[in-house]
């Protein structure tokens, strides 16, 4: 990656500010024991220094509107919130992450817990609680949408405990007489709560005809039902961009959004309502350009960072570039529920430009001394980006989670591919699915560390429940005529479990970064020392 930050000469572009060349941060040698001949042998590119032509001008920087860079510790992906987002309430964020999540991964709330949530949300109701202590309308949408659906359709295991059932015999009462309507049918749609007999539920329609239609569609979904492909991209179209209640004239409650995010996660989407959140913001700024390249790898990482493991993606996209393979990288500054280290957080901190829009990043892919680019959500898909707040206030991930991670925001002229990482058992096949949707040549998922791309040197534990970590699968399209698939594509697939040994690498523990100061600088600065990084080896320092 030091192939990115180096820059013997101001060169005009438009990825990096100018830094001072005699900067003890830059090493100018990325390879110091190779022959200057065989480095110039070994990378396609020019060389590793004007990779990515690492500087930009003051003229550069005010023709493309770029702010002025502010530097963060690296190590705390925190400071990358954005302080205008408001914080959910605590209590009601922790029953969230009990029962805000699937049929058999919900953690029913005992008589205590039970008690204490619905108390804080009676007093946030009232007005008795202010700040940042306020339970939210979004979280008051996903507490009671997942209250909903685990009453009408989870197994017997994952329904109502009995504490719960006391609790809200005991708080429904009184929240039915302060609650807004909107969040009342979201806890009570049939209007038959504890046989109070209210109409408000069953009346309700919404404001406006976006918040009608998501109404709508919201019914099925707290019945733990599903909906077709249009119904979904017509939800999301006619409310996107989020905008706070009273800034967009034909918008839709936070709470019934967040309602119908989490529920649809809840019932574990199918394809066709994948396939309507991969799709729906596809031209948000109209048809995506087109590079003019060979080939063109897009790398999509989970957009919630990493906590514990370095992510390797960003230091091989930079290698493979050199090599003439172009490399498209993608994700946010910042997102919830992790809030974990993102490339885009990497890619700041050593000054580069993460604003670029995908028609830049298009230019810099077919730029022979580059060929790499990365674009943030927050340019290209400023619909999605807008629900950064609500996704916070939800606390689990919701089916935006699997679909940004296989987006196209450039398309090439040659072949394509798209290698994601993914960790719940289940998704790796609706990832292909997607990638499949997309038309590109060929597709690859990998289990990696924390969900991500990073394999690990270490050796399968024998207490591995479920898809092991280093596991991959995939598919790549053969040049034969065939209407065997969509578009006459013939498409070999692949799985196969990775282990390090077989490649030459000896079993060790991988570093973590939450837990070694020493590891997480190196994480950081030292990424080509022994580079083979995609397997998470343990390497010298340089």
């Amino acid at each position: 990656m030091k192939s990115l930050l180096l820059n013997p000469k101001p060169i005009n572009s438009i990825i990096f500010p100018s830094k001072t060349q005699n900067s003890p941060r830059f090493n100018p040698h990325p390879f110091p024991n190779l022959h200057i001949q065989s480095r110039h042998r070994w990378i396609r590119r020019r060389n590793l220094s004007t990779a990515v032509k690492a500087v930009l001008d003051s003229a550069t920087v005010e023709q493309f509107g770029i702010p002025e860079f502010d530097f963060r510790n690296p190590s705390l992906s925190s400071s990358y919130r954005s302080s205008k987002l408001t914080r959910p309430n605590q209590t009601v964020l922790d029953a969230q992450t009990r029962v805000c999540t699937g049929p058999t991964q919900t953690k029913p709330l005992d008589e205590e817990q039970a008690f204490k949530v619905f108390d804080t949300i009676l007093r946030s109701a009232r007005g008795e609680i202010k700040d940042e202590e306020e339970v939210s309308k979004a979280q008051m949408g996903a507490f009671f949408a997942a209250m909903t659906i685990r009453a009408n359709a989870f197994p017997e295991a994952t329904q109502w405990s009995e504490g719960e059932m006391r609790a809200m015999k005991t708080f429904w009462p009184l929240l039915v007489r302060v609650l807004p309507p909107d969040i009342v049918f979201i806890a009570d749609p049939e209007g038959l709560m504890m046989g109070l007999g209210s109409s408000i539920g069953p009346q309700f329609v919404g404001n406006g005809t976006s918040e009608m239609r998501l109404v709508g569609a919201l019914r099925e979904v707290l019945a733990g039902g599903h909906l077709g492909f249009e119904e979904v991209q017509g939800v999301l179209k006619e409310v996107l961009p989020f905008q706070e209640e009273g800034e967009k004239p034909h918008g839709a409650s936070e709470a019934l959004l967040a309602a119908f995010l989490i529920g649809q996660r809840m019932n574990r989407e199918t394809d066709r309502e994948l396939k309507a959140y991969c799709l729906a913001f596809d031209e948000e700024f109209g048809p995506p350009p087109i590079a003019d390249v060979k080939s063109l790898t897009h790398y999509g990482e989970p957009y919630d960072g990493n906590t514990r493991f370095f992510r390797s993606t960003l230091f091989v996209a930079a290698v493979r570039s050199c090599y003439g393979e172009s490399c498209l990288l993608h994700g946010v500054d910042w997102m919830p529920p992790k809030g974990g280290i993102t490339e885009e957080q990497m890619l700041k901190f050593m000054g580069a430009n993460i604003s670029l829009s995908p028609f830049n990043a298009k230019k810099l892919l077919e730029d022979e001394e580059v060929g790499f680019a990365y674009v943030s959500q927050r340019e290209a898909r400023p619909s999605l980006y807008s629900l950064i707040g609500i996704r916070e206030h939800i606390k689990k991930r919701p089916p935006l989670a699997t679909t940004e991670k296989v987006q196209q925001y450039v398309k090439a002229s040659g072949k394509e591919a798209i290698v994601t990482g993914f960790y719940h058992g289940g998704y790796e096949e609706s990832l292909l699915m997607l990638m499949k949707r997309r038309g590109v040549h060929s597709g690859l998922v990998v289990k990696g560390e924390e969900g991500a791309l990073s394999m690990t040197t270490r050796l399968r534990s024998s207490m591995t429940k479920g898809i092991p970590v280093n596991y991959c699968s995939g598919f790549r399209s053969l040049d034969i005529s065939s209407t065997s698939e969509p578009g006459g594509v013939t498409r070999q697939g692949f799985s196969l479990e990775v282990n390090a040994k077989d490649y030459g690498f000896q079993p060790t523990d991988t570093p973590r970064t939450d837990r070694s100061v020493k590891f997480s600088r190196f994480c950081v600065f030292s990424p080509f020392c022994n580079i083979l990084p995609i397997y998470g080896t343990s390497m010298k320092y340089g």
